[in-house]
């Protein structure tokens, strides 16, 4: 049988597509505790019964936004993976850093709903999560720092998880940091990824090889 979900990603163009957008971008901004599902109809230019009719109440809704951002994490991983397949190391990284850099910063909401709810004081301690160890895995898979993903040792994974959680938290304080450094956005994401290759690329490199 069709979930909401499965309907609202077959038809983009939908009502339910619509809603689940705004979702995606009013979670990520305000976290589950701070969104009501008025600001969301509100935004989306509908009333609340609509909202609820189409996705019932505020905890379903926000745990088909998490599968809907787990889904497309995934998709973008596979993705990563053939580009990166087969190449040097130093090159696996740097075009993970890039394209995952690239595909983040279009999809801000994805590194503010990590954050939320790894990092922050309040959480909701039912529905689902961010399968964030697959995650981790599959990529220590693709830099080569483990054979396959079962296999990723906790020292692999606390690699990855740090450039992971540095992309992370360039993406969140964004705003902050580029007015701090005094830079564009443009700029911003280029130096970003520049700074994450310096910060990762020689450490990795020198120790490729070594039993993780």
């Amino acid at each position: 049988m069709e979930t909401p979900l499965d309907k609202a990603r077959k038809s983009p163009r939908s009502m339910k597509a619509r809603i689940l957008t705004e979702a995606r971008r009013i979670f990520g901004t305000y976290g589950f505790h701070g969104t009501t599902t008025r600001m969301i109809a509100m935004k989306v230019g509908i009333d609340i019964s609509t909202l609820h009719y189409h996705w019932g109440c505020k905890k379903d809704l926000y745990e088909a936004v998490i599968l809907d951002i787990n889904y497309d994490l995934r998709r973008k991983l596979i993705r990563v993976e053939k580009a990166i397949h087969g190449r040097p190391l130093e090159e696996r990284i740097a075009m993970s850093v890039d394209q995952m850099t690239d595909y983040l910063f279009d999809h801000p909401e994805i590194s503010n709903l990590i954050l939320f709810r790894y990092f922050g004081s309040m959480r909701d301690k039912e529905g689902l999560d961010f399968i964030v160890p697959e995650f981790i895995s599959d990529i220590a898979r693709s830099m080569g720092l483990s054979r396959d993903g079962d296999s990723a040792s906790s020292r692999s994974m606390l690699e990855v998880l740090t450039i992971m959680n540095s992309i992370h938290g360039f993406i969140s304080g964004a705003n902050f940091f580029m007015s701090m450094v005094h830079l564009r956005k443009k700029e911003y994401v280029a130096m970003v990824k520049k700074t994450l290759k310096f910060m990762y690329i020689p450490p990795f490199v020198q120790s490729e090889g070594e039993a993780r």
